[in-house]
């Protein structure tokens, strides 16, 4: 055969595009093909066995139409456009969609189809009942929630809500995702065909799920209801009002639907009821009407009728497949089950795992911290030893300065009780010596006084014997009372002079004497004047020692104050107890002669206060004991 007659024998044929919900595609129709042809064709790429439910639809001067299945593609009024566009949509819905939707393509169809109109607000939802379809639909397209995988906003793309029910609500998209997905959370272990079953059971419950909607009329030229056709039956409503029905008519009740041109009349099979004649817009929408009518009729019919044998087995197999589908469904569970327990042992194990790696480097770092840390324990052992070592030596000699310290302190104190007792004693000297001095200096003016009255008495005597021996008596008398005169008045002159010279230089000697105990005094008393002065700088270092012996009480609980011993104490005892134990003094006065004034220190044996007065010739001699001490006894 030439190529030329094969040329010739091949058919020709036409693009066509058919969207069906999910895809598009393709197809070469054959010039002479039917409509059925094309539907057919259509129904085997998709793997549709229900096509009683489908159609082939398209738009013609911005009306909707069917492509008839019992005429030409060609011979109908279709656009002329290459390719030619056709939608493969649901052109009549089920009763009850589980269980006259038996294929799952069938079904996810559907699904896909009612959600559009859902979204496109064809049919109307509740807010409510919207979040609900839309979580369904979220667990038919993602699967079982996953809060590692399904974050925040991982529904930002989707639309899920008609735009009514967004404006209607002020919520922010963010609050619309955390509803869905609060229901979405709770659809876990459903498969997709379950969610999309579970969706069209909810919508096939909408009071427009189903209704393809027609403006009528009662009268020409006039819009005054709605028709609506559905698998129940036909519906009269109000223009404003497409929920519920001012009239209806179910496919039961009908007895016959005839039409012509404009008119179409539906008749009841009660004879009594009157019969509702309506006018559509067009003739095209009035075969349009009658070509639901009757396939919404025939479905009635034919769900109430016998399955026939290819429809049984069609349920058989559907019934099986989803009970496979449900038992590999369980299984596929399980196993996700069993898997997401074994992933979860998995990183429980590599979670402890980690654990004890990181427990294992802990402990290797904390044994080498310890090993250091002993290193350093040793040292600091050592090091802790030899100040223990050096702390009890110093402990050692702390414990015996403290001892020599106290015994200082002792001795300190005993010192300085002696010490003031001595100086109370020195001042009692002074002050008797002061006394004493006044005492003299008294006799001395009344010794002065008794010397002038003396001279005085004698010039008056001398003064009488010039007037006796102006006096005339015999020569015989004068010669004897001259010569008796002169003899006594010399040998009274001589004695006389003798006295008072005697008593001049007893006072002068009382007087140098007194001077130079005066001055030894005052050295002695500079003496002690330097050593108190001494002293009280020895105190004041003795405070510092104080000081030192505080922190010593870490060593030993009591505190106690300790003196350093002056050196300078023992000094001025010593020199003390040796100028009082020198030998008694020499008499300044004579105690043959007439005169006043020897002191004396007595021996320390003599223990008792004596005083002793006497008188002797013309002076007066006074003893006086004073007692400073116990062994110092002091004579005046």
């Amino acid at each position: 055969m030439s190529i030329t007659g094969l040329k010739r024998k091949q058919p020709k044929t036409f693009k066509v595009k058919v969207i069906t919900m999910d895809a598009e595609m393709e197809l070469s129709c054959e010039i002479k093909w039917k409509g059925k042809d094309l539907f057919d064709q259509v129904c085997r790429a998709l793997g549709l066995r229900e096509t009683w439910f489908f159609g082939l639809q398209y738009s013609i001067k911005g009306m909707l139409t069917w492509l008839k299945m019992d005429k030409k593609v060609l011979d109908q009024e279709i656009p002329k456009e290459d390719p030619v566009c056709f939608r493969f949509l649901a052109k009549f819905y089920p009763e009850k969609v589980e269980e006259e939707l038996l294929q799952e393509i069938t079904q996810h169809l559907f699904f896909l189809q009612v959600k559009k109109q859902i979204l496109d607000e064809e049919i109307y939802c509740s807010p409510e009942a919207t979040i609900l379809l839309a979580s369904y639909a979220v667990q038919a397209k993602y699967g079982d929630y996953d809060p590692d995988l399904h974050k925040p906003g991982f529904l930002t793309q989707e639309e899920l809500l008609p735009k009514r029910v967004l404006r209607q609500y002020q919520m922010t998209p963010d609050m619309w995702e955390e509803r869905i997905a609060a229901w979405y959370a709770g659809h876990r272990g459903i498969a997709r065909y379950e969610a999309e079953m579970n969706y069209l059971k909810i919508a096939q419950d909408l009071e427009m799920y189903g209704v393809n909607y027609f403006p009528i009329a009662q009268k020409k030229n006039h819009t005054d209801f709605l028709l609506g056709v559905d698998a129940k039956g036909i519906h009269v409503y109000s223009i404003n009002n497409r929920f519920s029905p001012n009239k209806s008519f179910e496919w039961s009740s009908i007895r016959n639907i005839s039409y012509s041109e404009k008119e179409l009349t539906i008749k009841p099979i009660d004879k009594k009821a009157e019969a509702f004649k309506f006018f559509s817009s067009q003739p095209k929408v009035n075969k349009l009407i009658m070509q639901l009518f009757i396939g919404n009729h025939d479905l009635f019919m034919r769900r109430r009728r016998v399955d026939p044998i290819e429809i049984q087995q069609m349920k058989a197999q559907a019934r099986e497949e989803k009970a496979r589908k449900k038992m590999e469904h369980q299984r596929l569970a399980r196993e996700k089950q069993l898997r997401e327990e074994a992933e979860r042992a998995k990183e429980e194990l590599e979670r402890r795992l980690f654990e004890m790696e990181d427990e294992a480097r802990q402990a290797n770092e904390a044994l080498r911290r310890s090993e250091a840390a002993a290193e350093l324990l040793a040292e600091k052992a050592q090091i802790a030893e030899d100040e223990a070592k050096l702390l009890a030596q110093n402990a050692a000699e702390a414990e015996q300065e403290r001892q020599r310290l106290e015994l200082a302190a002792r001795k300190t104190k005993e010192e300085k009780r002696l010490m003031e007792h001595k100086m109370r004693e020195a001042e009692i000297i002074a002050m008797q010596l002061v006394k004493e001095s006044d005492r003299r200096a008294k006799e001395t003016e009344h010794l002065k006084q008794d010397l002038q009255e003396a001279r005085e008495a004698e010039e008056k005597v001398k003064l009488k014997l010039l007037d006796v021996n102006k006096l005339p008596c015999p020569p015989s008398f004068l010669a004897d009372t001259r010569d008796a005169s002169a003899d006594k008045g010399g040998v009274k002159s001589d004695l006389r002079d003798i006295d008072l010279k005697r008593l001049s230089l007893e006072i002068e000697r009382e007087r140098l004497d007194y001077l130079d105990k005066s001055r030894k005094f005052e050295d002695r008393l500079k003496e002690l004047k330097s050593e108190i002065h001494a002293l009280k700088l020895e105190e004041k270092q003795a405070g510092f020692l104080s000081r030192w012996n505080e922190l010593l009480g870490s060593l030993d609980r009591s505190s106690r104050k300790t003196y350093k011993t002056p050196l300078l104490i023992e000094t001025f005892e010593a020199d003390t107890l040796g100028g009082l134990q020198q030998p008694s003094l020499t008499h300044l006065l004579n105690t043959e002669d007439n005169t006043l004034l020897g002191t004396s220190i007595d021996p320390p044996s003599l223990r008792t206060d004596q005083l002793v007065a006497g008188n002797a010739g013309t002076g007066t001699r006074k003893q006086i004991k004073v007692q400073q001490h116990k062994t110092d006894v002091i004579y005046i």
